[in-house]
């Protein structure tokens, strides 16, 4: 049913936690399963230094959080908003249909603290 990645990526979630000085914050929560994914970026000069996040919710949707992770680290601004919720579930070798979902979830809180980021006068 899940990939050898996705089973990776919820086991060894990379970059979970909180950047308490974050620069940008976004959330999203599933209005379907009740999944919460919060997302705390550090950007220097246009580009994501570092990024943090807290999923509350299943393996896809702890899966997808930490690939989103490893994907837009290190990458500018427009690389991350150009992120697709396809991307992500591709970049796990694909997810059940019932869980995509949560790759939705996981770009979407990625652009969210992009916008804040960006609202907040960065």
């Amino acid at each position: 049913m899940y990939s050898d990645k996705v089973i990776d990526h919820f086991t060894n979630p990379r970059n979970v936690g909180v950047i308490i000085d974050a620069d940008g914050v976004g959330e999203k929560v599933s209005a379907s399963c009740g999944d919460r994914m919060k997302v705390f970026l550090k950007v220097v000069d246009g580009v994501i230094e570092d990024l943090k996040f807290q999923t509350y919710g299943c393996g896809a949707a702890i899966a997808s959080s930490s690939m989103m992770s490893e994907l837009v680290i290190g990458k500018t601004l427009d690389e991350a908003l150009a992120l697709t919720n396809d991307a992500v579930a591709e970049a796990l070798d694909g997810l059940p249909d019932p869980k995509l979902h949560c790759s939705n979830l996981a770009a979407d809180a990625l652009h969210d603290a992009i916008k804040n980021y960006k609202e907040e006068g960065a």
